[in-house]
């Protein structure tokens, strides 16, 4: 295995520079000056981060049922409360394993197939059409992995591991959600009316380091994934939108606009909800998921952290009726950059890499003239995507509400919405938060408005993107000065060998993938971490080297460190440097803590804190050193 680790660092170079794609925006901006940034399209290869894992040949798991009793809400979509929008569920309390103390009873460990345990329970939600459940964690190793399924769909569980679950929760944290939310994860979505959530832990860990609770459950009542027949085929449709929509495939002159735009699903306080956001490109094309979409759509970092976003999810051909295969769901949920009422805005940026084919809309910060041509795409109800085509009449001068926007028009172009009425088709609740495009690039948020299939006469108001701008400039157009720091940031994989205790960090996808297919010994636990591939203005090299007596990898940027085990060729093999990091901490970067077991002699590092005080609580043997060096968590 050391050898095929050594071969592929060539390799992780190679990758990296062929991947780096900079759309240079002009130099830095004065006062006023309107900037116009082109789109950007996600290569071909790009790697996801979950990796179907087939598991046919692992032994079976019988479930722990957990009945959460008859629905008796209404089955249909109730009208929300929040302008605009669409509800599409309902939390369920689920009192079964409400506590910490209820799922210890209702998880009924067994040995599994690695040597390790593995225990499930399965939640059923009579008539659902959907459920997600919203796990409650007081403590979960970062080696066990948590699966999501259906009972019959095994195979195609999502899989994540507890480090990986710990870095989202340690957003909710650092943006001062409470305390039960911040630990809150939801799990994805499945279809049906039961989920399974499985936990499997490695040979050496305790049922009693799995401190979890289940107290709510999401009832998705509304029939977002009901199957239709053509005569031909059967495939997703859920055919919520109005009559006079237009199926934006038949437009391929705005393809590249209609790959930006995708469906957004994520649980609130009182339940879950549809929006529409758009993936924006940044001025060194770096490829951030910056995701636009509207405030009354997300508010908080505990709502952006339930986050699936839906992309290609459109028909394959016009007027088809049909999903199109292409059609990718990212599972993983978003930080919150920025958000604010006025105007109706939030800045996410997606936790999960856009899939291949993706765009990074383009945008203007010029103001529009009335009476401008205007495209926008969305997905009303939820439905596969849509577009529409109209004319800005004016502004309005919008003032929110609670769940709601008081909206005052005007035909003068001074106030912060603009005033849009369609021509040919139409926006419906669940487009809010989605782009309008004038000449190809984004220039408005949908907020609010009265058109509809039936209202044809109703205008839309869409948030500026003008005036949002200055408040998100320093993501999208961030100063630049010098040589540029980096290039793209890549993300860091971690493996943990079940076997000897190791844990095997790379960010090399190439080597990455040859670990899952042909060292089955070596469990994949996502990614850890996002560092810098190339060298960079004020980062510095991580050096990896392997050890041969202790059969495992060390990562340093210490000079007197990587001399010394350089000098010692006879233990150590030097592979080259890893990444680059940060040696001091900065306002966007989070901590690597390293320690060393003091039996083994092996090394382990993390970027989380709530694993770090996890391991210090939990394993004597493992000597923690302090911070290592610094890194990024996401893009």
């Amino acid at each position: 295995m050391t050898t095929l680790f050594k071969q592929s660092i060539q390799a992780a170079k190679t990758a990296a520079l062929t991947a780096m794609l900079f759309v240079l925006a002009g130099s830095a901006m004065a006062n006023n000056e309107v900037v116009r940034m082109s789109s950007r399209v996600q290569p071909a290869g790009t790697a996801e981060e979950f990796v179907n894992l087939k598991r046919s040949a692992m032994a079976p798991v019988v479930a722990t049922m957990v009945e959460l009793g008859a629905w008796t809400a209404p089955k249909a979509a109730a009208a929300s409360d929040r302008d605009d929008l669409i509800k599409i569920g309902a939390t369920r309390t689920s009192q079964g394993s409400a506590s910490v103390q209820a799922v210890n009873t209702l998880l009924n460990w067994k040995p599994s197939p690695r040597g390790g345990l593995i225990a499930a329970m399965n939640f059923v939600s009579n008539d659902a059409f959907g459920l997600r459940a919203g796990l409650q964690i007081d403590a979960l190793p970062g080696n066990a992995l948590v699966r999501v399924y259906e009972p019959e769909l095994r195979d195609e569980a999502f899989e994540i591991a507890g480090q990986r679950i710990q870095q989202l929760l340690q957003n909710n944290a650092a943006a001062g959600a409470p305390s039960a939310a911040a630990r809150t994860w939801w799990t994805p979505a499945v279809d049906g009316d039961q989920l399974v959530i499985e936990i499997e832990l490695p040979a050496g860990f305790a049922p009693s380091q799995v401190q979890v609770a289940v107290p709510s459950v999401l009832h998705i009542y509304q029939d977002i994934f009901n199957m239709v027949d053509d005569g031909t085929a059967v495939s997703t449709k859920i055919n919520n939108a109005g009559t006079c929509t237009l199926d934006s495939t038949c437009f391929d002159e705005y393809a590249r606009q209609r790959d930006a735009v995708a469906r957004m699903h994520y649980v609130t306080a009182d339940g879950g909800y549809l929006c529409t956001g758009t993936l924006l490109n940044d001025r060194t094309g770096s490829g951030t998921p910056y995701f636009l979409t509207a405030n009354h759509c997300i508010a908080s970092q505990t709502e952006a952290s339930t986050l699936q976003t839906f992309w290609f999810y459109r028909t394959p051909s016009c007027n088809s009726r049909l999903l199109s295969s292409a059609s990718k769901t990212l599972k993983n949920g978003a930080k919150l950059l920025y958000t604010s009422s006025m105007p109706d805005a939030t800045l996410l940026v997606l936790n999960d890499t856009p899939p291949a084919g993706a765009v990074f809309a383009g945008w203007d910060t010029s103001a529009l003239n009335n009476g401008a041509g205007i495209v926008g795409i969305h997905h009303p109800g939820g439905d596969m995507q849509k577009i529409s085509f109209g004319n800005v009449v004016g502004t309005s001068a919008c003032t929110p509400g609670k769940g709601y926007y008081n909206c005052v028009g005007t035909s003068a172009m001074t106030e912060s919405f603009y005033r849009v009425q369609w021509t040919r088709g139409m926006t419906e609740g669940g487009s809010s938060g989605s782009g309008l495009f004038v000449n190809g690039v984004l220039t408005g948020v949908l907020s609010n408005g009265t058109a509809s299939c039936t209202a044809t006469g109703g205008v839309n108001n869409y948030a500026r993107f003008d005036k949002i701008f200055p408040a998100i400039q320093q993501w999208l157009y961030p100063e630049v000065s010098g040589a540029q720091t980096g290039g793209a940031r890549t993300a860091v994989y971690r493996f943990y060998n079940t076997q000897t205790g190791a844990h095997f960090y790379t960010n090399n996808v190439a080597e990455r993938d040859l670990v899952i297919n042909n060292y089955h010994a070596y469990q994949y636990e996502n990614v850890v971490f996002h560092a810098y591939a190339q060298a960079g203005e004020g980062l510095v090299a991580v050096h990896r080297f392997y050890n041969r007596k202790t059969d495992s990898h060390v990562y340093t940027i210490n000079d007197s460190e990587r001399v010394a085990m350089q000098a010692d060729a006879a233990t150590f093999g030097y592979d080259g440097i890893a990444w680059y990091a940060k040696a001091e901490a900065t306002g966007d970067t989070v901590q690597i803590f390293r320690f060393r077991n003091t039996q083994s002699g092996r090394y382990f590092y993390s970027a989380s804190v709530g694993e770090r005080d996890f391991v210090i609580a939990t394993y004597a043997d493992l000597k923690y050193e302090g911070v290592s060096y610094n890194v990024w968590q996401g893009q």
